[in-house]
């Protein structure tokens, strides 16, 4: 806003001060025989011409009538209003504002004053007599000015509103660019919930059957029983290593690489602590182990951690079994192993399946579960294209 009243101000004086320059100087040129000298009036008509531009972003149309009458009344009084520098300024002012206006009498009424004015500079001329020689050339001039300047202002608006709308669209995209930002936030703030909840519901599972245990051993295998403290042990210095890993990547902004190397030797370290817990678990590992996106294999090691956590909370007597099945286009996992009364049953699985099913959902996959007589199956699938990261 200072920036155009100071523009305007600095146009406003260089107008005046050109006008009353010319005005006294008899004009630009030759010396116009006849013209009338400056006086009191015409420097109050100079004025006239360019004070009121101050006002020409506000009020275009009466600031363009007041300059140009003002204009006119110079020439018709005698003065050597060669140049007329107001008029101009006023009319490209005119032209910018109200060639586009959604008004179609407006946009006609701008150019028709802007184009009026060749024609009322004649009548003016013919009202000076001393001006009558030679005006033909001029007047040709005015009218080339005046259309010129209706389509140097016409362009000048269309410039304008381009640039506004490239700024619009410029901010709508930083604003959606933000919104995606933040949703993104939320969602791996989600997904480090869900990580948190597996771990720790693990990691718990675990201490609580080995804690069980050592209890129990204690008297009769005081050497079970120092495993078994020895499993806890190392249990919560896992899991303790496991939350700060996830408060770390709250904290920070993960740029790495989306794509790493598979790691069997973790799916065979989860194994290695449920059977400490007490699961007789067989694995059969199978395929090439090619590079996974790291979404994958998060989403693989959770789907195991979190089907060993159930298979040690309701399973009944028996052994686990463990098929991963790594292919070029997906990781399967299959887990089976019975279930005791009151275990779990298909689609009644609390928040531990419904995590399952939406990790695999969010990555393209599948996981079903099922229970035949007393043995429960939970089977994933998992796509290890890039789309799935």
């Amino acid at each position: 806003m200072r920036r155009s009243l100071a523009a305007d101000g600095a146009v406003t004086l260089a107008a005046l001060g050109l006008t009353l320059v010319m005005l006294a100087g008899g004009g630009f040129g030759d010396t116009t025989p006849g013209a009338r000298p400056l006086d009191v009036p015409g420097v109050l008509l100079a004025a006239a011409t360019a004070l009121p531009l101050l006002a020409r972003r506000r009020a275009p149309f009466t600031v363009y009538g007041v300059v140009a009458v003002a204009g006119l009344l110079l020439d018709a009084f005698g003065y050597p209003y060669d140049v007329p520098f107001g008029p101009v300024i006023a009319a490209y002012g005119l032209a910018v504002t109200w060639s586009g206006h959604p008004r179609r009498s407006r946009r006609l009424a701008a150019l028709l004053a802007i184009l009026a004015f060749a024609p009322a500079t004649a009548v003016a001329y013919a009202l000076s007599e001393h001006r009558l020689q030679g005006i033909t050339p001029e007047l040709v001039f005015f009218a080339l000015l005046t259309g010129g300047l209706w389509l140097a202002g016409d362009r000048a608006r269309l410039r304008r509103e381009q640039l506004a709308v490239l700024e619009e669209r410029a901010t709508r995209t930083e604003r959606e660019a933000e919104r995606e930002r933040r949703l993104a936030a939320a969602e791996e703030r989600i997904r480090i919930a869900r990580e948190l909840h597996d771990s720790a519901g693990h990691a718990i599972n675990v201490i609580l059957v080995q804690a069980g245990a050592a209890r129990l051993l204690h008297e009769r295998d005081p050497e079970g029983s120092r495993r078994a403290i020895a499993t806890v042990e190392k249990v919560a210095r896992g899991t303790i290593g496991e939350i700060d890993r996830l408060v770390r990547a709250l904290r920070e902004d993960d740029g790495s690489a989306q794509f790493e190397p598979a790691d069997p030797a973790a799916l065979e370290e989860l194994v290695r602590r449920h059977r400490a817990g007490g699961l007789r678990i067989s694995t059969d590992l199978r395929g090439p182990r090619a590079a996974l996106p790291r979404s994958v294999a998060w989403a693989a090691y959770r789907i195991l951690q979190e089907a060993l956590t159930n298979a040690a909370r309701h399973g009944g007597e028996g052994r686990v079994d463990v098929a991963v099945r790594f292919d070029p286009d997906a990781v399967e996992i299959t887990v089976t192993n019975p279930v005791g009364p009151g275990g779990t049953r298909p689609g009644t699985g609390g928040h531990g399946i419904i995590g399952m099913r939406e990790r695999a959902t969010l990555l393209g996959g599948v996981l079903d579960v099922t229970t035949t007589g007393r043995t429960f199956r939970l089977h994933a699938r998992l796509p290890c294209g890039r789309e799935a990261t």
